[in-house]
């Protein structure tokens, strides 16, 4: 009998990786899975916190994908060596703060690194060709290729038909004709392979899974960098610009505002780091200082946290001001007009 051959598969915790795996699964290969947690995954976080999103499953997706296909997934932090892919990609950004190619070349050279200490053949990924317009063209396959030192045991089960042959074909590990080649953004293909395979709930084909492709998050992002003199970033960072309301009224400070009991309870953990505001004689948000903002900044702080509370309409909101250190103090305050509240401040 030949010797089984294992992949190591990728897997994001969308569909394209699961099919991918599967796939190659079909042909008798041992089949593990990896997830490379950098920090900015949006499963996990706002929709477990906010009670606008408490319908949506409370799981991590990647896990799950796991746990449908029956295989083993490793789950590798790379916070830390994802920073200098974040901050200084060489192939730049998307439309926003994705550096999509970068990481891409970053995650395969990750996965070549796992297969070589681990005994594997070869890599999976759910890659299409033309798919996404900065990381799976034929021109940036072939860099991530040649970059992250995978060479030919790169194997894109459902573009494969569109690409040369890789060694897992060549050598016979697994049939080239009972892969595919799909290319294009329409997710169609994907939508009825999964149906003939039996998979029926999955992550929304198009969704994504990174903050850093979002606008609204990549503006805030690049907001702490400017605010900061410096391109640098800690893990509590990045998941505060997930909650609350952001604004900056004034260059030095920020304020983080919540939105809901949930946002609130979360941002209470955060209150041995930033000053803190919180409504007392009314209902209403807590709110954080971030920045160099002095006791003559609090005032503004209060007058804006109150604007969010429900004493908005009154003549005056009593806040509690603490300090990291403990110490507390009292304020009244007139609440600011929705008109007060300068559009340019929102983040």
């Amino acid at each position: 009998m030949s010797e089984q051959r294992k992949a190591l598969a990728l897997i994001s915790g969308g569909l394209d990786s699961m099919l991918a795996a599967r796939v190659v699964m079909e042909q008798g290969i041992h089949v593990e899975g990896v997830n490379f947690y950098t920090g900015f995954c949006v499963e996990g976080h706002t929709h477990a916190i906010r009670k606008r999103d408490r319908a949506r499953p409370k799981r991590n997706n990647a896990l799950w994908v796991a746990e449908q296909l029956g295989i083993r997934l490793h789950i590798v932090d790379v916070t830390e060596q994802y920073k200098g892919v974040v901050i200084n990609p060489r192939y730049g950004y998307g439309a926003n703060l994705n550096p999509c190619l970068d990481c891409k070349c970053f995650m395969v050279g990750k996965a070549v690194e796992w297969i070589e200490a681990h005994g594997f053949d070869f890599i999976i990924t759910g890659e299409v060709v033309g798919q996404r317009p900065m990381s799976q063209r034929r021109d940036t396959m072939r860099t991530v290729v040649r970059e992250s030192g995978a060479g030919d045991r790169l194997l894109r089960p459902l573009c494969a038909k569109n690409l040369p042959p890789t060694l897992p074909e060549r050598e016979g590990w697994v049939d080239r004709d009972q892969l595919y080649g799909f290319s294009g953004r329409s997710r169609k293909p994907q939508m009825a392979l999964a149906e003939r395979f039996g998979l029926s709930d999955y992550a929304q084909p198009a969704g994504g899974c990174c903050f850093l492709t979002d606008e609204a998050y990549s503006r805030k992002l690049a907001d702490l960098w400017q605010a900061r003199g410096s391109r640098e970033y800690e893990l509590d960072d990045i998941m505060l610009l997930k909650v609350g309301r952001h604004l900056r009224p004034r260059p030095h400070f920020k304020l983080i505002i919540g939105r809901e009991e949930g946002e609130n309870n979360f941002l209470q953990g955060f209150r041995h780091r930033f000053i803190q505001l919180r409504t007392v004689s009314h209902p209403g948000p807590l709110a954080l200082i971030d920045g160099e903002a002095g006791e003559e900044d609090w005032e503004l702080a209060a007058r804006i946290t109150a604007r969010f509370s429900s004493g908005r309409n009154a003549e005056q909101v009593e806040l509690r001001v603490e300090e990291p250190q403990g110490a507390q103090r009292l304020l009244r305050v007139a609440p600011m007009s929705a008109e007060e509240v300068l559009p340019e401040w929102y983040l």
